[in-house]
């Protein structure tokens, strides 16, 4: 079973080098590597030369956002599975995918995910925010629950039923995904309770007020749009990030 990896690198400074070596050196190695690239210009494309997988897959291109560009390696996956690793991102250790491709096993499971955690962007490896996902229930969406998104691998059918990224959000594009997958009748994901990848803090969704806002304002959207909830569902789950924040070591 082949999985296919997403990744999406626009014109700033990244530690991509980080996330190729959490994927080389992962111990599956059924895998792809597509690299969306939005036309950097800071040494990200001789990071990719010096140390990307011998099968990735890059594409240099301007795009119209994060969506676009996932959308673009969504087209271009030949995996069965397919997942995304930000170029800020890593896994956590180099038995992520094996375990991942063992859940996929059973060809009735829609989609696996596991825990995360968010670490200092001032290379210190502390966690500042430790997210336990838990077991996913229906009911749950309307309370605010989503799987943390940086985990969560889909088999390819999904995809292909209830379609990718809507590139009309600029921030929560993800959660609308989320919500319009795991909303599906019968749609099965299963739980990993380990952390399967450590984020850099600071990312898209929270580098200041006004992106905050921006984000409150698209996942209310994308609630009302896939009809699971509304001003409640909203606040629930930003009070979901509490225990989160706490839990950190």
């Amino acid at each position: 079973m082949k999985i296919s990896i997403i990744t999406a690198v626009y014109n700033r400074v990244s530690t991509i080098g980080t996330a190729l070596a959490s994927l080389t050196g992962q111990t599956y190695l059924d895998t792809e590597h597509v690299v969306i690239d939005g036309g950097s210009s800071d040494g990200t494309l001789a990071e990719l030369a010096r140390h990307g997988a011998r099968d990735m897959r890059l594409v240099s291109e301007p795009d119209n956002g994060i969506y676009d560009a996932l959308n673009k390696g969504l087209a271009m996956a030949s995996g069965e599975v397919v997942g995304v690793l930000h170029s800020d991102d890593a896994f956590a250790s180099a038995t992520v995918l094996e375990r991942v491709a063992r859940r996929f096993a059973d060809s009735a499971v829609d989609a696996v995910y596991g825990d995360l955690d968010y670490i200092a962007a001032d290379g210190t490896g502390r966690i500042r925010r430790h997210w336990r996902a838990g077991v996913f229930d229906r009911a749950s969406l309307a309370l605010g629950w989503m799987p943390p998104h940086p985990t969560l691998f889909l088999r390819r059918r999904v995809i292909e039923r209830h379609g990718g990224f809507d590139p009309s959000y600029a921030i929560a594009g993800d959660y609308d995904a989320i919500l319009r997958y795991f909303n599906a009748p019968g749609f099965r994901a299963e739980y990993i309770p380990d952390v399967l990848v450590r984020m850099r803090a600071g990312g898209a969704s929270n580098g200041s007020l006004s992106r905050l806002m921006t984000k409150s304002r698209e996942d209310y959207r994308a609630l009302r749009h896939n009809r699971i909830g509304g001003p409640t569902t909203l606040a629930l789950k930003t009070l979901r990030k509490l225990p989160q924040l706490m839990a950190r070591t």
